[in-house]
């Protein structure tokens, strides 16, 4: 274990964390998740950072820190869609989710075919991925119906647009591949 893979282990042990927190009949819960929620997304850039600067990336890291991320922005989302039961949030939620799921199975495919590189992460994503992390902190760190979360879910609207257009992004540069290994097989 080195300190990016520990960080990485921290995040997904904050998940069973921010669970148990969001359900407390506590008014000071909200603040509260938002806080683990900003320590789980800066553990995010920070184990990332310190993989690449102390040249410590492990296949650990490569498997688990992806994993991590989504699996602690499904739990914050599948939460918030419970308590605010908006049909936006809703929608907003099952999109950036389910491109998750895409977006995960693609890389996977284009890994085994040794073109993994044609679906790095581009610009699009990093900024989906910063809106994405926003409107999750301010959703959990208000009230549903507060001014703060309304803005929340305006947040989570843009970036599940951002969402659909990374998605579009990825499809776009696999898509010869896709397309290929197709036609290959007729």
């Amino acid at each position: 274990m080195n300190i990016p893979n520990i960080l990485t282990s921290i995040r997904i042990l904050l998940i069973p964390v921010l669970v148990a927190t969001y359900y407390l009949p506590w008014d000071g819960r909200y603040v509260t998740c938002a806080a683990i929620f900003a320590v789980a997304a800066f553990t995010d850039w920070l184990d990332g950072y310190l993989a690449r600067k102390l040249d410590q990336a492990t296949p650990f890291g490569a498997f688990f820190d992806p994993v991590a991320d989504k699996v602690m922005v499904s739990v914050a989302l599948v939460m918030l869609v419970e308590s605010y039961a908006s049909t936006l949030m809703t929608i907003a939620s099952v999109v950036i989710v389910s491109r998750e799921i895409v977006i995960s199975a693609l890389r996977e495919w284009m890994a085994e075919m040794g073109k993994r590189a044609s679906v790095a992460v581009s610009y699009i994503g990093k900024v989906k991925t910063a809106m994405q992390m926003l409107s999750i902190f301010m959703l959990l760190g208000s009230p549903p119906s507060s001014e703060w979360a309304i803005w929340g879910e305006a947040v989570l609207i843009f970036a599940a647009l951002l969402t659909l257009w990374s998605m579009y992004v990825y499809l776009k540069a696999a898509w010869p591949e896709l397309t290929s290994s197709i036609s290959d097989k007729k």
